[in-house]
């Protein structure tokens, strides 16, 4: 969805980490389909990030379990730790990530990053990609609030970071889950399809865009 004049300039701008700052989710994908392959449920990386897109850990144990019985206690520790051992060798930043938050920086707009990663997995992304100093500890895992994405608790404390009311904020997401937890939230919610189409993220109530160096004029801050 194009936009025909630049939007109003946000309090603050809330990111997902996955597909949207961390070009991440391909090697998440690889890690899970090879686990769960092992374990009885054959995928390949493409189907596990059709499957599982966006969700928190804890949302996937009960439907892995549905096809494969009972996990071992400690599976997620174990996916999270291997997970967080790849991003620290192979993860590059989604293209105009890296100029589109120093844009939003020069305005001095401050921003957040609500992940549904564990704290391990979002420490090892933001690390490797030098974005850890931009955020100035205002980094959310879904272990830092009672409930994940779809629900709004990350992006209502991810507001609270920015002393920012929620109706004020941006939230940039690119999985289904994520811009249910924006639009919950009460944020507006920029949807950037990469994964998924423009209409899908559309049809949750985003307003959609397919390049991320489009952002910083969909923030406001840049003239046509």
């Amino acid at each position: 969805m194009n936009f025909s004049r630049p939007a109003r300039r946000p309090a603050a701008v809330l990111f997902d980490c996955d597909g949207v700052l961390a070009d991440s989710e391909p090697l998440v994908n690889r890690v899970i389909a090879a686990d769960l392959t092992l374990r009885g449920w054959p995928m390949t990386s493409h189907e596990a990030g059709s499957i599982f897109l966006g969700t928190a850990l804890p949302d996937m144990v009960p439907r892995i379990e549905a096809m494969v019985g009972p996990l071992p206690t400690d599976w997620m520790t174990l996916i999270s730790h291997r997970v967080a051992a790849v991003m620290k060798e192979e993860v590059e930043p989604v293209s105009g990530a890296p100029e589109a938050l120093q844009a939003i920086a020069s305005f001095g707009i401050p921003f957040a990053v609500a992940s549904n990663s564990t704290r391990l997995e979002l420490d090892a992304k933001l690390h490797r990609l030098g974005f850890k100093r931009l955020f100035s500890g205002r980094i959310l895992s879904f272990e830092d609030v009672p409930r994940p994405k779809p629900w709004p608790d990350i992006y209502l404390a991810a507001a609270l970071a920015c002393s920012a009311e929620p109706e004020d904020c941006v939230v940039v997401e690119d999985s289904l889950p994520g811009v249910r937890a924006g639009v919950a939230a009460g944020c507006r919610v920029l949807g950037f399809a990469k994964e998924l189409s423009c209409e899908q993220l559309a049809m949750e109530g985003a307003y959609s865009f397919t390049d991320m160096r489009q952002l910083p004029a969909l923030l406001g801050l840049v003239e046509d």
